[in-house]
């Protein structure tokens, strides 16, 4: 066979395996082969017979897999639709990737309850089993379960998975603890523009570590003589920089005082964990934190992550640009308070539920019901800050809801570089958004959305701001090459489809 029909094959394969939600070691037990080998036909770098994609094909209870390449997937939506009812908002992508992450630290079992079935996760998870940690979904595929080798095979990492996501960055933090060298390829993920890893070496640096950078990969060292005599101050107040230091600290035998750290929810959610570990941690939720590690971690854990602010503001975003009634269930309102305050300022009608607590028993949840309003652009303008400020990742949410407003809105998202430009594709729609620099866009509203066909753009927020345009857009709409949204939410078109939207996947044929 020829390499790029054997790389295509390989690619419909591992299509076919994560929509099941499979490991490539639970496909090479149903196969009676070895993960490495179903490693190396995803790859492209095994011969496979007929009999072996029929095998392969019934394994997982999949026709595609003997009828060919099932190309980009993508939503055709017939907009102007009223949303009713309730939908739960699914738990954190970013606190379950992080904490697939710190399953590293751990020698005993890990399970995580109600992990997110996302893209995201499904390459991590596929890292994690290419470098021999054992990953199976139990409890009808609810929860995962996460066994680690006694040794890490780090020479057979997935590549390919690994430059797909910009989580693997976070291997920096656990893998100091386990070998003096390794290697790991650059992080991918969104396309927001540079985003450099020196914050990320300024903490883990006081760990012994030191990072080269060739041909698309770092080569990491570590001088065990090194270890933290001074409190670590970072340089940015990142949350991925501030997970890495974490996960660096949980494993040195002493106190880390880590300073100017990120307190978002992903990061409370990482510290809670490592508490279940034996790591005691003070000053969780501030950004002073102090780490009290342990040299060895061996223990069975169970934790259960909390739920995304941001998909929670996405359902919100999406019952206002549709002007519908709809209760949004298992909201996160402590990383939500500033987008609220701002929302009541324009306008918005809607209604708090009590407090009750998360599973992980320490977050605060409410139910939120969400009203038609008519709302006014906001007097100052859109702008993240660190928490508790407004969400960087729920900025973008803001240009569809001020295109629904009336008068002019300012938003400013001065930490990434490409995405203002983005949310410029909600012009197709009709919205009036003006591109003022790279970081900065005016919005005038109201809008009258009108359907469009257009690709998906390249990162994650303003893709789904451009889903919940068109379902806004009376008429039908297409968003090609959906991928990135698949990326950070679970399900989203038939979970919007159950509250009335009409949003059909489909692929060319």
């Amino acid at each position: 066979m020829a390499d790029d029909y054997l790389t295509r094959i390989g690619k419909l394969i591992r299509d076919a395996r994560q929509h099941r939600g499979w490991t490539q070691a639970q496909l090479a037990d149903a196969l009676h082969t070895s993960q490495s080998a179903v490693n190396r036909i995803e790859r492209g770098n095994q011969n496979i017979s007929l009999e072996m994609i029929a095998r392969i094909g019934e394994a997982l209870d999949s026709e595609i897999v003997s009828l060919g390449y099932s190309g980009p997937m993508h939503l055709r939506v017939v907009g102007g639709r009223r949303l009713s009812g309730s939908i739960d908002v699914k738990t954190s992508k970013n606190a379950c990737v992080a904490l697939l992450c710190a399953s590293l630290l751990n020698s005993g079992r890990t399970t995580l309850r109600r992990v997110a079935r996302i893209e995201e996760v499904y390459r991590i998870l596929e890292v994690l089993g290419s470098i021999g940690v054992r990953a199976r979904w139990i409890n009808d595929g609810n929860d995962l379960e996460i066994i680690p080798p006694d040794r890490l095979d780090l020479d057979t990492m997935d590549t390919e998975a690994a430059r797909r996501t910009r989580s693997v960055i976070m291997f920096l933090g656990p893998l100091l603890h386990r070998t003096d060298r390794f290697r790991i390829p650059y992080a991918g993920g969104c396309d927001l523009g540079t985003r450099t890893v020196e914050p990320h070496m300024t903490a883990l640096r006081h760990f012994g570590l030191e990072l080269t950078a060739t041909d698309g990969t770092y080569h990491a060292q570590v001088d065990r003589g090194i270890s933290p005599s001074r409190p670590i101050v970072l340089t940015e107040r990142g949350d991925t920089v501030t997970e890495n230091a974490l996960l660096a600290a949980a494993r040195h035998d002493g106190v880390t005082v880590i300073r100017n750290a990120s307190s978002n929810y992903m990061v409370q959610d990482l510290c809670f964990f490592l508490e279940q570990l034996g790591v005691r941690i003070e000053g969780v939720g501030s950004t002073t934190l102090t780490v009290h590690g342990v040299a060895r971690i061996d223990r069975d854990v169970d934790y259960a992550p909390s739920e995304d602010p941001v998909e929670a503001m996405s359902l919100l975003a999406a019952a206002v640009v549709t002007e519908s009634e709809l209760t949004i269930r298992r909201v996160p309102v402590e990383f939500l308070e500033i987008e609220l305050a701002v929302l009541e300022e324009m306008g918005l009608d809607h209604e708090r539920g009590d407090e009750y607590p998360a599973n992980n028993g320490r977050t605060r949840l409410i139910d939120l019901t969400v009203r038609p309003s008519k709302l006014r652009a906001p007097i100052d303008k859109i702008h993240p800050m660190p928490f508790p400020g407004l969400n960087i990742d729920n900025v973008p949410f803001f240009a569809a809801i001020a295109a629904t407003a009336q008068g002019s809105t300012l938003i400013h998202d001065w930490v990434y570089d490409n995405r203002a430009i983005y949310l410029t594709d909600l012009t197709r729609l009709a919205a009036n958004v003006k591109l003022l620099d790279p970081h900065r866009v005016l919005v005038e509203g109201p809008t009258r959305w009108r359907a469009a066909e257009m690709m998906c753009p390249p990162a994650l927020r303003p893709a789904v701001v451009v889903l919940l345009a068109m379902m806004a857009a009376e008429g039908t709409s297409v968003l090609r090459n959906v991928y990135v949204i698949n990326r950070g939410y679970e399900e989203l078109a038939e979970r919007l489809n159950s509250v009335g939207a009409q949003i059909e996947t489909f692929r060319d044929i």
